[in-house]
């Protein structure tokens, strides 16, 4: 591939702090949004957005999905977006069809959503690099996008537009929804009577290994009770659980259920574990 061109990233939040610290040997022009001043440990370009915009030939919106349209209104109201441009977004739902904006300017439009957590910028080249990102848009916006992904030693994906809210819906179940089963896990464990700062930490180290273990796929990595078969804990788990937590319990089980019997339950086990968390409305 061709090497990466000078790169504008407009937005100094966590993600474009952190892109700009992980392209590495390229030119990085990182631009606060207007009126919303930051504390960065970057130097941010000081110049006007138009200057930052012409003078990078990729343009990086690292704003929020509710601010990518108006960001792209207002960089198209500078007049600085040439046809040699590619500007992207990092919206996991949204497509190309949110930089409408700049349509007219001839620009490659596109998508890059980098599918990783970042919490601390400091963290991002480490984080980025081996993870996915979802590329959609204009063929030179993927192409410049599959460049950018190599350069952050990332692995991209191509997606369809339409397909974006299902890609982005797992997105948001595998880092957002985790996180709430394990805080829900967490309450549990202090309602069993676990020190709440033991409580807190108390399932981590599970988690770690449940995740080692995905490596090999959802369906050998299954453990536990559903697996098993084991009906008699299934039934003592739901007779402790009240409430949202039972109906949880029973959607996941059912889940993985449905592993469990792709890794080889027997069908009479499956049959019983299928029965014990049907939801009889009690």
């Amino acid at each position: 591939m061709a090497a990466l061109p000078s790169v504008t990233v407009l937005g100094a939040g966590r993600m474009g702090q952190g892109l700009a610290l992980a392209l590495r040997g390229v030119e990085v022009l990182l631009v606060s949004r207007q009126g919303h001043p930051v504390v960065s440990p970057l130097r941010l370009y000081t110049g006007t957005r138009a200057e930052a915009v012409a003078r990078g030939r990729v343009v990086i919106l690292a704003v929020p999905d509710d601010a990518v349209t108006s960001l792209a209104a207002d960089v198209s109201a500078d007049g600085s977006v040439r046809a040699d441009h590619t500007v992207l977004h990092l919206s996991g739902l949204l497509s190309r069809r949110a930089l409408s904006p700049l349509a007219d300017t001839g620009a490659a439009l596109g998508s890059f959503h980098p599918l990783q957590t970042i919490a601390d910028p400091a963290s991002a080249p480490e984080r980025l690099a081996g993870a996915y990102a979802g590329l959609e848009g204009d063929e030179r916006a993927v192409e410049v996008g599959s460049r950018l992904a190599e350069r952050l030693g990332m692995v991209p994906v191509e997606l369809s537009a339409a397909g974006k809210a299902a890609y982005h819906a797992g997105a948001a179940i595998v880092a957002n929804y985790t996180t709430a089963l394990v805080a829900v896990a967490e309450r549990l464990a202090r309602e069993a009577g676990v020190p709440p700062e033991t409580a807190a930490r108390l399932y981590l180290p599970l988690l770690r290994g449940t995740v080692a273990n995905l490596d090999a796929g959802p369906v050998a990595a299954l453990t536990g009770p559903v697996r098993r078969g084991d009906v008699e804990t299934v039934r003592a788990h739901l007779a402790v659980l009240r409430g949202a937590d039972a109906h949880l319990y029973r959607l996941l089980g059912a889940e993985a259920l449905r592993l469990a019997r792709q890794a080889g339950l027997p069908p009479e086990l499956a049959d019983r574990v299928a029965e014990t968390l049907r939801d009889r409305g009690e």
